[in-house]
């Protein structure tokens, strides 16, 4: 059913413990959408035939006499109400709603920052914490503004050539911002979008199910380079994703910690 969903709707398959959900929420709806629109097109070339000129000489005054559009109504929106209360409200509620997120103890924690034209990732480090970062620290060298004062950047890590790594089977918490202009992170794979606004930090959470190479792209124009805004998520074992953050850590906020 899965593979016949994303063949219908067009998409990459699904490499995400919440994509197939989110395949048939869009299935039904694209379901209903095609209803509405073979109804609606008979009944216009119904209403075509059968108030024709010739036919109906003289106007009738009285109407419709029959309920049948009305009952028709009726019955597209308990179809529309099941499909909000029944599936995308309970999706939004698991998948966006703040309380619903996983222990972050239990996760992937990363911040994902888009600018002009590429996407940066920060890692905690195998300390598991983030150093301080503020804006009186930003230089040409430091756009993110760490503190190199604090022990906890020591072992942070800053990519920026938009490969963001992450292990499969454990929830991703990914905060996403801006430096520049407003960008929007999107991987079709894993089935998320999420605007990166300057100023705010905007959490969105997935688990990754498929070990492989998925594309990142910014769902937001954001400038002449927009097209040229692209990365990859690379999704690896756990022992090999312990092995990248061990590789990248250990290196000074103030210099070697931008890969």
């Amino acid at each position: 059913m899965e593979n016949f969903i994303t063949k219908v709707l067009h998409l990459p398959p699904a490499a995400s413990e919440h994509g197939p959900e989110l395949d048939r929420l869009l299935f039904y709806v694209h379901v209903l959408m095609f209803v509405l629109f073979v109804g609606w097109s008979c009944f216009y070339l119904y209403a075509i035939w059968r108030y024709r000129e010739r036919k109906n000489a003289r106007a009738d005054y009285h109407g419709v006499r029959s309920h049948m559009s009305s009952y028709l109504e009726v019955a597209v929106a308990v179809v529309e109400a099941v499909l909000l209360i029944g599936f995308a409200i309970p999706l939004w509620a698991r998948g966006a709603s703040l309380p619903n997120f996983p222990p972050e103890k239990d996760s992937t924690v990363i911040r994902v920052i888009g600018r002009q034209f590429n996407w940066m990732a920060r890692y905690p480090g195998p300390d598991g914490t983030f150093g301080k970062a503020a804006p009186e620290f930003v230089t040409a060298e430091d756009p993110l503004g760490l503190d190199s004062a604090d022990p906890a950047n020591k072992d942070d890590i800053v990519v920026q050539n938009s490969e963001i790594v992450v292990p499969v089977n454990k929830p991703v918490i990914a905060h996403i911002s801006s430096l520049d202009v407003i960008h929007s992170f999107a991987v079709m794979s894993m089935r998320i979008t999420q605007d990166a606004i300057p100023g705010l930090s905007i959490p969105v959470w997935f688990t990754p199910t498929k070990i492989g190479n998925y594309l990142i792209t910014c769902a937001q124009l954001c400038g002449n380079g927009h097209s040229s805004m692209r990365g990859i998520l690379r999704v690896v074992s756990q022992s090999e994703f312990d092995a990248y953050v061990k590789s990248k850590s250990g290196k000074s906020a103030s210099d070697a910690s931008y890969e």
